[in-house]
């Protein structure tokens, strides 16, 4: 079974949930940058959770079934998809995914998987660190694996569409917010800070009035996870999203929680995202 690329949008990649647990060998974890929709495209197929799915950026995509394969599409909503219901597509069929109207990253799984081969235990594309298949192009013919549970018989799952206007999400305390202290905390947490077009799956780049350091100087290299946020000398903050590096020398002032940094995941450039408190 398989699927044959006939445009792969502006960005296309094969994710699964990434290589956890190989950081001390400076290898990250990459994987989908939004968990919890390509979680539940998997579950909508009978997958197992980490079963490999195509991460598409901003619609796009064009494939083609080489036999009967049943797809869904979840995340970003994107016309000419049948959303978060999944749809048998006939042997020759092509799905065509049109640009989502609000959401960044939609996530297509197939039933059995898409099942290049792993490279260092994974199935993930780190755009960072260059590990995993190539970004997908056309003409691509990606093999597709043999079914490994029942069908769950869901035929919709009603769940909400990314949003599209601010986005406000907690956040916690980091190990260098002391770095900022109380006036530099009071400002990350009470202004709106804007995405910019230079944000990727490394991390979300954030545009607002920029924080204050209270040391000069910088750190020795510290570890790095998803969800960090942290302070380059601009004194804008970067969200470290799936392909963050594995260690930084910046300061980081806060923590946003996994569940959300799916939410911020899915934030196009010019939306905005406010930090409350948490």
């Amino acid at each position: 079974m398989s699927l044959t690329v006939l445009a792969p949008g502006p960005l296309t990649t094969v994710q699964d949930e990434g290589r956890p647990g190989q950081a001390a060998l400076g290898i990250g974890r990459s994987g989908v940058a939004d968990r919890a929709s390509a979680r539940l495209a998997n579950r909508l197929v009978g997958n197992p959770l980490d079963a490999a799915v195509l991460e598409v950026t901003l619609g796009g995509l064009a494939v083609r079934a080489d036999t009967d394969l049943l797809v869904v599409t979840t995340g970003a909503r994107c016309p000419g998809s049948p959303h978060d219901a999944p749809t048998l597509l006939r042997a020759g069929a092509e799905l065509r995914l049109g640009a989502p109207a609000a959401g960044l990253r939609t996530y297509l799984a197939v039933r059995g998987g898409i099942a290049v081969p792993p490279v260092l235990g994974s199935r993930a594309t780190d755009v960072l660190a260059g590990l995993g298949p190539a970004v997908v192009a056309a003409g691509d013919v990606l093999p597709v694996g043999a079914p490994a549970a029942p069908l769950p018989g869901v035929d919709l799952a009603a769940v909400p569409d990314p949003s599209a206007g601010d986005l406000t999400v907690a956040v916690l305390p980091g190990p260098r917010a002391d770095w900022f202290g109380p006036a530099g905390w009071s400002a990350l947490t009470g202004q709106r800070w804007s995405v910019t077009s230079e944000s990727n799956r490394v991390g979300l780049r954030l545009d607002g009035v920029p924080l204050e350091r209270l040391r000069a100087g910088e750190l020795p290299s510290e570890g790095m996870v998803r969800g960090a946020l942290q302070v380059p000398p601009s004194g804008t903050p970067v969200l470290f999203l799936a392909d963050h590096p594995v260690t930084g020398g910046y300061p980081v002032i806060g923590y946003v929680t996994d569940a959300d940094v799916d939410r911020c995941a899915q934030l196009r450039p010019g939306q905005g995202l406010r930090l409350r408190a948490g």
